[in-house]
């Protein structure tokens, strides 16, 4: 049996589809697990044991239409369920094909302060789309094989914290960034890409003996590595977050705009425990979106504003 996977974007998104390949491969017999992304993202996947080809998308969709139907697949996993997808979907006529719930109208009721029911993880309903062929979550949480590389020389022991996060409203501005070093007493690894860079040396500036900047200094695959050696990690909403999630490592993640309850909090194996997830409190007007902005719409930044460094320093040093 030969199964396509569609999932376009982004880092953490694809990460969070890696449990579906490694049950299907451990489920199914005989089955080929092909996956279709953008060429950015293929670096995440060629590692994958689970699977079998990376197919990207080149041109149009009509063509990477023509290159899959010469594949002849038995079924089609949408992982990703928009338009682009439902598109090629339909340019694929005779295969069979599943769709993952994207709970959006729940979202927006998140949102809109309608409702107060947590959308389901995501790792789940992505597994969901595959139970029509009897194939089950198995508790193992999420994967992330990364090539051998070299890293810069680290301390023997460092906190990683990812500083990034595609929107402004995700990520703790620099003013916070650095009451959280004043109050800690940790060696702060910075990992984020080219955008992170700046303030990634300003706050390495200021705190020379304890942080090292590497924002726009590495590979993911290099940050991957970064994060499997640091003994524990501090995250924004942010893709290396479900990196650090699937590595297994002691995780504080700081939620800005977004919420844990959208269903894409970390998730660790069965039996681990996630971590302190921190979103400030008394902020009425958060969530203000299921995704982000450029900058907080109310003009305050109230969710990162009001974040505690002590508290945050306190659930450091307990986890």
């Amino acid at each position: 049996m030969k199964i396509l996977i569609l999932r376009f974007s982004s880092i953490g998104d694809i990460v969070l589809t890696t449990p579906v390949m490694r049950c299907m491969k451990a489920q199914l017999p005989d089955v080929e697990i092909h996956f279709a992304t953008k060429p950015q993202y293929a670096g995440i996947l060629q590692s994958n044991p689970n699977i079998d080809k990376v197919i990207t998308l080149q041109g149009s969709v009509a063509e990477l239409a023509k290159t899959l139907r010469a594949e002849k697949y038995d079924g089609v996993v949408d992982l990703h369920a928009n338009l682009r997808t439902s598109l090629l979907r339909s340019l694929m006529p005779g295969v069979s094909f599943t769709v993952f719930r994207k709970q959006n109208m729940r979202k927006w009721l998140l949102v809109k302060k309608l409702a107060r029911k947590p959308c389901e993880h995501v790792v789940f309903r992505y597994m969901e789309a595959v139970k029509k062929w009897g194939v089950q979550y198995d508790g193992k949480g999420l994967d992330y094989y990364y090539k051998d590389c070299e890293i810069p020389s680290l301390p023997s022991s460092y906190v990683a914290y990812a500083i990034g996060g595609t929107w402004a409203t995700k990520r703790m501005p620099e003013n916070k960034i650095g009451e959280l070093m004043e109050a800690s007493s940790e060696h702060f690894v910075l990992l984020g890409d080219k955008h992170d860079a700046i303030v990634g040396e300003s706050i390495a500036a200021r705190f020379p003996e304890r942080v090292s900047n590497m924002c726009g200094k590495l590979s993911l695959d290099q940050s991957a590595k970064v994060i499997a050696g640091a003994a524990k990690v501090v995250t924004h909403d942010t893709g290396l977050m479900h990196i650090a999630a699937a590595l297994q490592k002691p995780i504080i993640s700081i939620w800005g705009n977004t919420t844990p309850d959208f269903g894409m909090g970390p998730l660790l194996p069965e039996g681990i425990k996630t971590g302190p997830m921190v979103q400030a409190a008394g902020v009425s007007c958060r969530p203000c979106s299921k995704i982000g902005f450029k900058a907080c719409p109310k003009g305050h930044f109230d969710c990162m504003q009001k974040q505690s460094a002590t508290e945050i320093t306190r659930l450091l040093q307990q986890l």
